[in-house]
């Protein structure tokens, strides 16, 4: 490697704790030009490609479909849309093979091919720099990226949620696992792309350098990109760090270059620093210039039961068994099929799972070549998986911890700061499955979290409906007091207007009393008088009326009062004045009738 002139300098490299050194096996697949497999003739498109949710369908069964248009929206705040590969007609969505260890189905469009290749509109933006910030990440996000270098989280999340300045864009061009070369042959043959994409996202950061980490074993990748960087006159460092596993992981790599540790439940962004992987950053350039979404990438394919080993631009979609046929796999000596390498892979149950955004290596070795897992023995206390930890942990007490569940103690020992290399794994000696038991306490810590934080949410409801209850409990007797207040005083107020003392005044004054008294009741025996001027027919009618009347609006009260009407007070006493009718209107009847009685003639 060497440095072509002043754009390009070198950056000093620091260690890090643990890491081993298996056999790289990258000489048998980096050797040959990327090769692209022909159209399959159908693609199944999961619609979970990504970490986050899922996305949503937005086409149908029997709809045609063309090249790059959106067939399922991204479905929240972190997804990721997806995009059809290829033109023709959407012919199922239901589930399909998936790639995971469960063996599980997973929804899933699928596609057939009409053979055309024909595209959706594009509009290509060769002058992205005079594009918002905004309009940038909207078209990253529209175009279903999401990170290539094995992990899929959504792209443009990385640049939207920054809480601290950002100084430095890190390239992740190690890759460090072994076998896996499809970083090595994309920098060798598109690495002017890489750094396109690279100065976007330094744009979006506003960050003032860009940061390259390479291992050794790639000279033909470091001097590609040093030759685009001054194609380009783009101002570079590099840093090429000793080759060791897991060099590229990116909290390592990090130390490798900065020699600054993220904090413990911090981000690279804590540090001023956004990493990305190189094949991210090609598919940004190719997304945000020529307006092409995430429909293919690059993937190796290798392992002694391949005869063509090599590297593979493959359409998002491709069953594994068709690019597995393309590159000449014998899969009756194939004793499995890993995706991803040798370390922190796992065997596909089924080969008719699709290529996905995530899939970068599909690995076919032989039982001599890799043998399959024995039983394993008893913990020795060697202390080798913890010499070789390259997070400083302590493997022997988390696996202790993991196998007899006990979650606390495996936190206690910090197990989610495990990032699952398998270093651990590949240096016991009892061939202890440490990844597993780590992944399956992880798992069960996930689902605790989730019971205990659903069990919080339903105790803050049941709270917050007490509180609630409790509130109109109280609204609902204030209500009623004001009423009854309300209804006194306006009957203190009518009978004021009437000219009767209020109870007070009969008190303080029994003369007046027994004289409003007296004058009461000589005004009902003329009104009785008077009413037995009237036939008994039409004072029954008068007093029917009358009833009604009130029946009407006591009713018209009651329903006032339930909802807390304001009109309460003048429906309460409009009810009294034809009370007083009522009554009055019953007395000259009953009074009528016993007058018809006793004088018969």
């Amino acid at each position: 490697m060497t440095v072509a002139s002043s754009l390009i300098t070198r950056s000093r490299v620091w260690s890090i704790s643990g890491g081993i050194h298996p056999a790289e096996h990258k000489q048998e697949s980096n050797t040959a030009p990327i090769e692209a497999i022909p159209l399959p003739s159908t693609l199944w498109l999961p619609l979970n490609m990504h970490i986050g949710a899922p996305a949503t369908p937005v086409v149908s069964v029997g709809q045609m479909v063309r090249k790059g248009q959106i067939i399922a929206q991204s479905g929240g705040g972190i997804s990721a849309s997806v995009h059809a590969p290829t033109s023709g007609r959407i012919t199922a969505i239901e589930d399909h093979a998936y790639a995971h260890e469960s063996g599980l189905k997973q929804p899933a469009i699928a596609i057939e091919a009409d053979g055309l290749d024909d595209w959706r509109k594009q509009t290509p933006w060769e002058d992205w720099a005079s594009k918002t910030h905004e309009e940038l990440l909207q078209r990253i996000h529209d175009g279903g990226i999401t990170g290539l270098g094995g992990a899929g989280f959504p792209t443009d999340i990385k640049y939207r949620n920054r809480h601290a300045p950002i100084d430095t864009l890190l390239i992740n061009a190690a890759e460090c696992e072994p076998y896996i070369t499809a970083d090595d042959r994309l920098m060798r043959e598109r690495a002017e792309d890489i750094l396109r994409g690279a100065q976007i996202c330094l744009h979006l950061l506003g960050a003032r350098r860009i940061l390259i980490g390479i291992e050794d074993n790639k000279p033909e990748a470091a001097t590609a990109l040093e030759q685009a960087a001054e194609t380009l006159q783009q101002r570079i460092e590099l840093a090429v760090v000793p080759t060791k596993y897991p060099s590229g992981g990116e909290k390592q790599l990090i130390q490798l270059v900065t020699g600054k540790e993220v904090p413990k439940g911090g981000l690279p962004s804590d540090l001023g620093i956004v990493c990305q992987n190189v094949g991210t950053l090609y598919q940004i350039y190719r997304t945000v210039v020529h307006d092409e979404p995430l429909i293919s990438r690059i993937t190796t394919v290798t392992g002694a039961a391949v005869s063509n080993p090599g590297n593979y631009e493959v359409l998002i979609g491709t069953s594994m068994e068709t690019v597995l046929n393309h590159a000449g796999a014998h899969l009756k000596k194939a004793d499995r099929v890993i995706m991803g390498g040798p370390m922190m892979g796992f065997a596909v149950p089924d080969i008719a799972a699709p290529i996905m955004k995530s899939t970068n290596c599909l690995l076919a070795p032989t039982k001599k070549e890799l043998p399959p897992a024995i039983e394993d023995s008893p913990c020795i206390r060697c202390g080798l998986c913890e010499q070789a930890c390259p997070v400083d942990l302590l493997p022997q007490q988390m696996h202790w911890a993991s196998k007899h569940r006990e979650l606390e103690s495996a936190e206690l020992h910090s197990l989610e700061d495990c990032i699952e290399c398998g270093a651990c794994a590949y240096v016991c000696p009892s061939r202890i499955p440490l990844v597993q038991y780590f992944r399956y306490a992880k798992g069960e810590l996930k689902q605790e979290r989730q019971q205990h934080e659903e069990s919080e949410r339903a105790r803050i409801r049941f709270e917050n409906r007490q509180a609630r209850l409790e509130r109109e409990k109280q609204e609902k007797e204030a209500r009623r007091k004001a009423r009854a207040e309300a209804a006194a005083k306006a009957q203190a107020e009518k009978k004021a207007r009437e000219g009767a003392p209020s109870s007070g005044s009969n008190d303080d004054d029994p003369v007046k009393a027994a004289l409003a008294r007296a004058a009461a009741k000589k005004q009902a025996r003329a009104e009785s008088a008077a009413a037995v001027e009237q036939s008994p027919a039409e004072l029954k009618e008068a007093l029917d009326k009358a009833k009604a009347k009130f029946d009407k609006a006591s009713t018209r009260l009651q329903e006032a009062e339930a909802n807390g009407d304001a009109m309460v007070a003048a429906l309460k006493k409009a009810a009294d004045k034809l009370e007083e009718k009522y009554l009055s209107a019953e007395k000259a009847y009953q009074a009528a009738t016993q007058s018809q009685e006793t004088d018969p003639s």
